[in-house]
């Protein structure tokens, strides 16, 4: 079973407001509201590949039985650590001549809330994979993300982490399966301004020696690359389409690989996958439909 871990959810609240002035009232055009966390995002995207996974992580309050419930309707396994006290937090995005987002921070867990979490993750077994990736909850403990992958280490559990910064630096001694920075999480991790594909690829292979087995590092408009625990490289330019929507495109291309693999056990498709399914979700308005992931697979080559 492949367990995607979401620490800190939300429900995304998208306001179209057409040209906001700031001190004055404003009126929405249009409102829409789409569940999000990206381990939440990756389920979905697993689901619309016909994979099964199962959510876990926290919530809380009315926002988080709505989370629950919107999972529940799209036949999502879900199996959160409930917090008595607060809400999931809403993160709104404010559409006009230009975007505009705030973010909510959410509720605090508990050490026993957490411990519950880390039972969980401590009673997967090899057969299974964990993605963790997200912000992390507000709680007691600064090293969450570490704690999460030391338990998985210990049982022997494959897990990717999509994670930056210190969050990052802290699971990579685990040897994750896979990570996932963006370029400028590279450059951070580094603190090094890349200038060449050349130089990515050999900060890639330097992260590597730091643990983790394959390394995809999304690009944005110029694609993605992949270096691999057999120390093969993929690089692939961003297919051609008009971006809609880049909320929970990193998100896809993890869901993208897990499947790829799943299906082929192959390191190439799997990074063909990853890259249509990042893809296909900056063309669309929310998370992408099969049909749409697998019409760009078909016209992506290395």
């Amino acid at each position: 079973m492949i367990y995607t871990v979401t620490l800190n959810p939300s429900i995304d609240y998208v306001m179209e407001c057409g040209d906001i002035k700031t001190g004055m009232l404003n009126r929405s055009n249009n409102e829409s509201f789409f569940i999000g966390g990206k381990g939440i995002n990756v389920s979905i995207m697993l689901k619309n590949l016909a994979v099964e996974s199962t959510c876990i992580g926290f919530t809380a309050g009315f926002t988080g039985e709505k989370i629950e419930k919107e999972l529940n309707s799209m036949s999502i396994i879900n199996n959160f650590v409930h917090i008595p006290k607060g809400e999931t937090r809403i993160n709104v995005k404010l559409k006009g001549k230009n975007e505009t987002e705030i973010n909510g921070s959410g509720p605090k867990a508990e050490k026993e809330e957490v411990y519950k979490l880390l039972d969980m993750l401590e009673k997967l077994n090899k057969s299974d994979l964990a993605v963790l990736s997200g912000s992390v909850i507000k709680s007691d403990f600064d090293n969450l993300y570490e704690l999460m992958a030391q338990k998985l280490s210990t049982s022997g559990v494959k897990f990717i982490a999509d994670t930056s910064g210190s969050s990052l630096k802290s699971v990579l001694k685990y040897k994750p399966f896979l990570v996932k920075p963006n370029v400028y999480e590279i450059e951070e991790f580094f603190n090094k301004k890349i200038k060449s594909e050349e130089e990515l690829v050999s900060l890639a292979f330097e992260l590597q020696n730091e643990g983790p087995e394959n390394i995809l590092v999304s690009r944005g408009k110029d694609g993605a690359v992949m270096v691999c625990g057999d120390k093969s490289i993929y690089s692939l330019p961003a297919p051609e389409g008009i971006k809609v929507n880049t909320v929970g495109a990193g998100d896809s291309m993890v869901a993208g690989f897990i499947a790829g693999y799943m299906w082929y056990g192959d390191y190439e498709k799997a990074f063909i996958l990853s890259v249509a399914a990042g893809s296909a979700t900056a063309f669309s308005e929310n998370i992408a439909s099969k049909e749409k992931v697998m019409k760009l697979f078909e016209k992506i080559s290395i």
